[in-house]
């Protein structure tokens, strides 16, 4: 029988539901609750830190009315690890443009602290028409 999540694990796996989404409400108030001014962010070959890079996620130019579909979500103590699909509607078309992702989150006392992950940025500018359908070779 599987061992039952832990009360930490529950808090920290609702603090990242919170933080997902504020994808969708924009609700930068919220954001600042959840996730730490100095975050560390790891991903798309970058090792920064700040608040301000999540935010500029959030605030998509181009990207509006973002729905946020979780797909997996496991927590472990102060970890929590999600897969997720983003759907926006592309500002100049009105098209809907999705984009799946995976993150790994670090929280401490209530709040993320640092994350790392991937977005499939590839194919959100496939959809677009700015990328080839087929991978070029190298």
């Amino acid at each position: 029988m599987p061992a039952e999540p832990t009360a930490l694990s529950k808090l920290n796996a609702e603090v990242v539901l919170r933080y997902l989404r504020v994808f969708e409400t924009q609700d930068l108030d919220e954001l600042a609750e959840l996730v730490a001014e100095d975050v560390a962010v790891h991903g798309a070959g970058q090792h920064v830190r700040g608040r301000r890079y999540p935010e500029g996620a959030i605030l998509s130019p181009g990207l509006s009315n973002c729905r946020v579909q979780v797909d997996d979500l496991f927590a472990a103590e102060d970890r929590v690890v999600t897969a997720f699909t983003l759907t926006y509607t592309h500002d100049r078309t009105g098209r809907d443009l999705t984009m799946s992702g995976t993150k790994s989150y670090r929280l401490s006392e209530g709040r993320i602290v640092e994350f790392w992950g991937e977005t499939d940025l590839y194919s959100l500018l496939r959809q677009l028409g700015l990328v080839p359908e087929e991978m070029p070779p190298f």
